[in-house]
């Protein structure tokens, strides 16, 4: 009896066993911490690529009163991978003096005199190891504001290629590159380009392709 009781146990644990065994098993498994290297590597691989390299013969040159110039400045900056310089006036421009209403505002009597030639208030830069010079300004009363006869006046664009821009609400850049050419005596200088105040980088960048 013993011995048959024995049998069954036996029958009966192997059977157990083998249930057991065809229940699917859900393996756990810890996922190690990123080292920083691998971080750095992720990062890299699904960040958007910059392929702008930067090119130490471009510099972009622009005087902005309002900060709509500035704008279009750094977006060619960025594209090109030039350096930037801000022409800032030695007297800054207030609100009162940018009325074009008021005859007697500061800018409306400097655009009405050819002669007047604004201090600049930021540090000289050198000319020396540039080859293409983007430069740039607003529309005031149909041409460059005065500040940039000085900037022109001041630096030599000797082997430059020198290619103005501007930014205004509808009037186009005008005579500004010639005045400016003529003022300077030196450098290649290219034709002018206007942008509104809602240029994309797009509209930049087709620009500044169009120019190779």
């Amino acid at each position: 009896m013993k011995k048959i009781l024995s049998i069954i146990m036996t029958v009966l644990l192997c059977a157990a066993l083998t249930a057991c065994g065809d229940q699917p098993q859900t393996e756990t498994k810890e996922t190690p911490a990123a080292t920083e290297g691998q971080k750095e590597s992720a990062e890299n691989t699904n960040a958007e690529v910059d392929n702008t390299a930067a090119h130490p013969d471009v510099l972009v040159a622009y005087f902005s009163a309002t900060g709509t110039t500035k704008k279009v400045a750094e977006k060619i900056a960025a594209i090109t991978g030039g350096d930037l310089y801000e022409i800032v006036p030695a007297e800054p421009y207030s609100d009162a003096d940018l009325n074009w209403n008021d005859r007697n505002s500061r800018s409306t009597k400097e655009q009405n005199d050819k002669n007047v030639r604004p201090e600049i208030g930021s540090a000289e830069i050198s000319m020396e190891g540039y080859t293409t010079v983007y430069l740039g300004f607003p529309i005031w009363w149909g041409e460059e504001p005065r500040i940039l006869d000085t900037f022109v006046e001041k630096y030599s664009f000797e082997g430059i290629t020198v290619i103005p821009f501007c930014t205004s609400g509808s009037s186009g850049i005008g005579r500004s590159g010639p005045n400016m050419e003529a003022l300077a005596g030196n450098g290649t200088w290219l034709q002018g380009k206007r942008f509104g105040g809602n240029a994309s980088d797009a509209d930049v960048q087709s620009w500044i392709e169009g120019l190779k």
